[in-house]
């Protein structure tokens, strides 16, 4: 532990990576390993001050506000321990200055956490270290692999939360699950609720009194004895795509929590080690210009082969006279 002198307030200018931000969530970030508690605690002692005048917790930071932060003790902070090797270069799609949209490989987590030491915030972090902002403005599953947008200022991650939120922005997948899909379009809307196995794994049912959870789904062809479905996300739920398509009858080849366990064993004989679930594309407005912004990854080269065996017709057997 260390602690500031008494005379080590901090006089801190705000910026545009922290302009917008309730105070209380700004100290929180500045301030880590220091209880949540003590922070309100400040706040309300009047220990805080932006612009020398005292605020409640729910006031919002305004460009070149000045913000006193009185000396509180802090737990060290302690080091991420990134593998080692060359640093994590993800494919960028798209860059400018409030955007970083990258094509996330599947088997690597957003964030750490729940066991993950480090994720792509945190190694993008590492490799980027004269980012002043950079934040995940929404995750994909661990084995979920394709489109992932990061926000480099502020300002871009609240404009684009709010986007999501309102449903205005276009997130599609493409998934192939097991059967024959005969419709062409079909609009699912299912509500889902989380729960929590015995083990403290956490997981999702579809039906009950869960979240309103809406997806469309679009036959793009047949695969052999699959399909494959392109998922347009409506709502954000955790597991969305892969609980409707359970809850269906028609479970993503290679899931491991909701699909056909007998039927991914085989298929890692025959070469799919991974879930079959890939965001190939993402539809926005740009946070600053309001332009249109249309982002595409394509599928990793694993799960176009899979597809082209998976395809392919078996081969004749010669007569034999």
């Amino acid at each position: 532990m260390k602690e500031l002198s008494k005379d080590s307030a901090l006089r801190q200018p705000i910026g545009e990576d922290s302009a917008g931000q309730r105070i209380d969530n700004y100290l929180m970030r500045r301030l880590k390993g220091v209880p949540k508690s003590h922070i309100y605690r400040i706040l309300r002692s009047g220990e805080v001050r932006v612009n020398s005048g005292r605020v409640g917790p729910d006031y919002r930071l305004q460009l070149d506000d000045l913000v006193r932060i009185p000396p509180v003790r802090t737990a060290e902070k302690r080091a991420v321990n990134l593998p080692s090797g060359p640093a994590f270069e993800p494919v960028v799609l798209f860059e400018d200055e409030a955007l970083l949209i990258i094509d996330k490989p599947a088997g690597m987590a957003v964030h750490g956490g729940s066991g993950v030491s480090v994720g792509v915030i945190e190694a993008l972090r590492h490799a980027r270290p004269q980012a002043k902002f950079l934040e995940l403005v929404h995750r994909l599953d661990r084995e979920t692999s394709g489109v992932l947008m990061l926000a480099k200022k502020r300002t871009a991650l609240v404009e684009l939360h709010r986007q999501l939120q309102a449903g205005e922005t276009g997130k599609y997948y493409y998934a192939l699950v097991k059967g024959k899909w005969s419709e062409r379009k079909r609009v699912v809307d299912v509500p889902l609720r989380k729960f929590v196995l015995a083990s403290g794994e956490r997981r999702v049912s579809a039906g009950g009194d869960g979240d309103d959870a809406v997806t469309i789904f679009r036959l793009e062809r047949g695969v052999g004895p699959y399909s494959l479905l392109d998922a347009e996300l409506k709502t954000g739920r955790t597991h969305q795509i892969r609980v409707h398509l359970a809850h269906l009858g028609f479970p993503i080849l290679g899931d491991d929590k909701y699909g056909d366990f007998a039927l991914n064993k085989a298929l890692m004989k025959q070469g799919l080690k991974r879930m079959f679930l890939h965001a190939h594309r993402l539809v926005i407005r740009h946070p600053l210009s309001g332009e249109r912004v249309t982002v595409e990854a394509p599928l990793p080269a694993e799960l176009r082969s899979f597809v082209e065996t998976a395809t392919a017709k078996p081969k004749a057997h010669a007569r034999t006279i």
